[in-house]
């Protein structure tokens, strides 16, 4: 009937083992418009986004190429899945003290005892002598308040919340690949278009300079048609060093060297081309879609229940500790029965004073709570933000690009009529100087619309949160 005491305390504490202290965790109640704010003028629908590797909708294979490549190589990305691994392997650490710890240990002392100390010591004693032991010693601290079980639940959220890290990482760098690489294509856009422009200057250059040597005009106008041609050309160096900026910014992005992808993009290509219609859904989707949003919302269930894993530390802890093992002046009877020895039993122990540590540690993770749910309403609403203004941007910018198409038109014809006029005598040099200047200005500006219309749906796909399933889902595995 010894074992009857700790029998009972054993049942006592597995019944309290059943409750776990500090509030339960339950998601935020988030309000989202039904409908965006902003008209869906460019193509853009309520319907639910089909696809999610979105960079496919270009139908442009080389974007294709870059992205699966960066999903595959960037470094970042696999810094993030690094710290997937981590939280995995601190939710191992939190939730190994569920169980025991045995230690292990062996000791061998020579020892001499003093005579002069025991002054009754018994005659025929030795006073020096060996002292060998051996034995393992084993504790376990019961989860009767759940302190454990709620430094399991915190690490639990801090794996999703990295494995949502590393998802927004990913829809981050398909983001940036394809407005890098847009950008690149832009360049190359741009730099033909001025190379036309120069071609077309240099011809009325050559034909200034002929009627100047015929009688026909003054040197004027041939000062003033190098003029125009020496600043286009003046407009290559920094269109080519945007291109290759934007090319060495790729390699980096696919874990290559800056110029590692200057050969491959050199060639001729176009601005990819946005599609006819752009699936957007609703607010209320974002909450599922965007990984940065997940990443917050796991946050702040963690910062919950650190709450609890503090509150525990205001009850008592019960631990089961024992040792076993054998121990003798000598190594003949190690082994025998006589030189074992163990012990057993159960332990309290509760801090009773602390000058307010304990509930001051309370009050830092109420507040840091507090913040977690601040941040997580922040963002939620950043979100929809950037939805909105991207949604926006994309609309209007397509309609500046119609006009801009309407001006470019325009201004090739009004060259065309110009220089036809010029060359009959009917209008002076300064006129095809200034259409030449519209044009070219006018081109560069529609140039540029085509690049900002497929930036703008970059930045709304972004805004959206797809890309992270399909070719990212199997990156990160």
């Amino acid at each position: 009937m010894k074992s009857a005491p700790i029998i009972v305390t054993l049942g006592v504490l597995g019944l309290l083992g059943g409750c776990a202290v500090g509030p339960n965790y339950h998601p935020p109640e988030t309000a989202t418009p039904k409908e965006w704010s902003s008209p869906l003028a460019g193509g853009e629908t309520n319907n639910a986004p089909a696809d999610a590797a979105w960079w496919k909708k270009f139908n442009d294979p080389e974007l294709d190429s870059l992205i699966a490549r960066a999903a595959q190589s960037n470094l970042t990305l696999h810094a993030a899945a690094a710290r997937v691994r981590e939280a995995r392997a601190a939710r191992g650490v939190a939730a190994a003290d569920f169980g025991p710890t045995i230690n292990t240990s062996a000791a061998y002392q020579r020892e001499r005892l003093s005579a002069n100390g025991f002054p009754e010591f018994p005659p025929g004693i030795p006073l020096e002598g060996n002292v060998y032991q051996a034995g393992f010693d084993a504790a376990w601290e019961l989860d009767v308040f759940g302190g454990t079980r709620r430094a399991v639940e915190a690490a639990n959220a801090n794996i999703a919340s990295s494995e949502f890290a590393e998802r927004d990482v990913l829809v981050s760098l398909q983001g940036e690949v394809a407005r890098n690489y847009i950008g690149a294509r832009g360049y190359q856009r741009r730099l033909v278009i001025a190379h036309q422009n120069i071609a077309a200057q240099q011809e009325v250059l050559d034909l200034t300079r002929d009627r100047f040597k015929a009688g026909l005009s003054g040197d004027l106008d041939v000062q003033q048609a190098s003029a125009l041609l020496a600043a286009t050309q003046a407009q290559l160096p920094p269109l080519e060093a945007g291109f290759k900026q934007s090319v060495y910014r790729l390699g980096v992005l696919l874990g290559l060297a800056p110029g590692a992808l200057v050969d491959e993009l050199s060639g001729d290509a176009s601005i990819p081309a946005t599609p006819p219609e752009v699936p957007a859904g609703l607010p209320a989707d974002l909450l599922r879609r965007r990984p940065d949003i997940r990443v917050a919302e796991r946050n702040l269930a963690a910062a919950n229940a650190q709450i609890g894993v503090a509150t525990a530390d205001l009850f008592p802890k019960f631990s089961l500790t024992g040792d076993v093992g054998l121990q003798s002046v000598g190594t003949s009877d190690w082994f025998t029965g006589g030189s074992r020895f163990w012990s057993a039993g159960p332990t309290v122990q509760w801090r009773i004073f602390d000058m307010g540590r304990i509930r001051a540690n309370i009050r830092i993770q109420n507040a840091r709570q507090e913040q977690a749910l601040a941040g997580y309403e922040l963002i939620v609403l950043e979100a929809m933000e950037d939805v909105e203004n991207a949604l926006t941007a994309y609309a209007k910018e397509q309609t500046r690009r119609e006009s801009l198409v309407t001006a470019a038109d325009a201004s090739q014809q009004a060259l065309d009529i110009s220089q036809q006029l010029y060359k009959n005598g009917l209008a002076d040099f300064l006129r095809v100087l200034d259409a030449q200047r519209s044009l070219y200005a006018d081109q560069e500006a529609l140039t540029l619309s085509d690049q900002d219309v497929a930036l703008d749906l970059v930045a709304l796909y972004k805004a959206l949160g797809g890309g992270w399933e399909g070719v990212g889902q199997q990156a990160m595995k």
